[in-house]
Formats: C-alpha cells, sequence, structure tokens
C-alpha cells in the first residue's frame, strides 16, 4: 500500500489542495481525482481508487474544489462551478511539474462531471478520463440531462457506474455516451448505487482493483 501526503499550492488561484499518493517511479503517469457534491477528497472511493492506482505506478493527486476548500460542509452553489473547473485545470497543471509522462482525469458525480466540462472547452488538457457516477440527471428527472457538451469531448473517457444508480439508468448512460465522438467505455457496477458501493469510511478494495484493471485495458 502506498502513503500519501497532504499537499497545497497558494500560488494559484483558485489554489490547489490535496493528497499526493506517490508511486515512487519517476515520470509515472499522473491521475487527478476529485469528489462529488456534498463530499470531500478523503471520501472513501477516492482513497480507494487512489491506492489502487498509486500501487500500480500511477503519481495520483485527490483534490478538494475549491467550493470545498472555502466551505467544509454543504454541495456546490450554482455560482460554484466555473471557478471549480478552474481548480481542476490548475490541478492539472501540478502534476505536470511532477513531470508525469500522462496525465488522466476525473472524478466522483459532481467533481466528474466537471472535469468533463472542462475537458469539452480545453482540448488537448489530459490524455484521457475516469468518471465514477456520472450524474447524467437528478434523481426521478430523467428529461433533464446534463448531456449538452458530450459532442464536444475530444478525449478518451471512462464511465463506472453503478446498475442502481437514480442520476441514470444504464441504458440512459448507453445511449448518452453514444453522444462522445472520442473514444468512450461504460463499465458497469453490478447491484450498486450512486455510491458505488463505498460507504462512510468503507472500502471496497476489489472495485477499485476492477476500475484500475479496465481503465489500464482502456488507455492501454
Amino acid at each position: 500500500m502506498t502513503t500519501f501526503q497532504q499537499f497545497a499550492d497558494t500560488t494559484v488561484d483558485p489554489p490547489v489542495r490535496g493528497f499526493w499518493h506517490d508511486s515512487g517511479s519517476a515520470n509515472s503517469p499522473a491521475l487527478g481525482l476529485t469528489h462529488g457534491a456534498s463530499s470531500n477528497a478523503n471520501s472513501a472511493v477516492l482513497v480507494a481508487i487512489g491506492d489502487a492506482f498509486a500501487d500500480a505506478g500511477f503519481t495520483v493527486l485527490r483534490c478538494d474544489l475549491p467550493y470545498r476548500q472555502l466551505r467544509r460542509f454543504g454541495p456546490p452553489r450554482p455560482g460554484d462551478a466555473a471557478r471549480d473547473r478552474e481548480g481542476l485545470k490548475n490541478a492539472v497543471g501540478a502534476m505536470r511539474n511532477r513531470r508525469a509522462n500522462h496525465i488522466f482525469l476525473g472524478g466522483h458525480s459532481y467533481g466528474g462531471r466537471q472535469a468533463t466540462l472542462l475537458c469539452a472547452d480545453v482540448p488537448g488538457l489530459v490524455d484521457g478520463l475516469l468518471l465514477l457516477s456520472y450524474p447524467l440527471h437528478p434523481p426521478g428527472k430523467p428529461t433533464q440531462l446534463r448531456t449538452q457538451h458530450l459532442p464536444k469531448l475530444q478525449v478518451p473517457c471512462l464511465f463506472v457506474h453503478g446498475t442502481r444508480d437514480p442520476f441514470g439508468s444504464i441504458a440512459e448512460m448507453e445511449s448518452a455516451l453514444a453522444l462522445i465522438p472520442a473514444k468512450h467505455k461504460l463499465f458497469p457496477v453490478e447491484g450498486v448505487g450512486h455510491d458505488l458501493g463505498f460507504k462512510g469510511k468503507s472500502k471496497d478494495e476489489g472495485l477499485a482493483a476492477r476500475v484500475l484493471e479496465a481503465f489500464q485495458s482502456f488507455v492501454a
């Protein structure tokens, strides 16, 4: 198991704050991960994914989005999204400063969605995206699709999605992802919801390993 350490860069605006999982390898690939609404960089799913990828030779940066740096609790506000995307862009810069040979970005739910929006607007920013529980629509509101930017995505995208996720069924996800012109794949996780089976401080190391294997195969 790799160790991780706190990290903060206040020389950029928004600042970057989070944790590095150091693979110990020079010029390793890097993965930036961020959290869902009402969560933070210490969420169980991000810690487990970060550990699994670092054990496989990735340098991983788990980061708190700017809204979470300002408020310890609660979801993002409607006006936070643009600044949160700038924070993710600065996180990519922090990974680039580590001289990573490939840089990937992603996150859980809201954080993953902001990563897709950022990469739709900034083609070539990263080499691929890992999206955990993409929030396709609000629960119970299937017509309010968050797909307008998907036709602009030009980066490979792996979507990890529970078969019981109220933010989008597997069939709905398959239909939406057909809008993406770049290489993409849906990795269903049987029997879990939006939390992918990670509740509280519990960790599903088996799922993290399967996500790692799927991602390595996808980007190979």
